[in-house]
């Protein structure tokens, strides 16, 4: 039983390493500025920008 034990651990541990890399990659793309076009209407009057 004992072998039983540190394999489940193991395995919790491993999930958990997956789960913390999957959302902090979910984070740094949420962050990035899309790509693409930007247009914008405001007081100014309408501004187009690409990236």
């Amino acid at each position: 039983m004992p072998g039983n034990r540190n394999v489940l651990l193991y395995l919790i541990i491993g999930v958990l390493i997956v789960a913390v890399g999957a959302l902090g990659y979910n984070l740094y793309k949420a962050k990035q500025e899309p790509e693409g076009l930007q247009i914008n209407v405001g007081p100014d009057g309408l501004k187009i920008k690409t990236k």
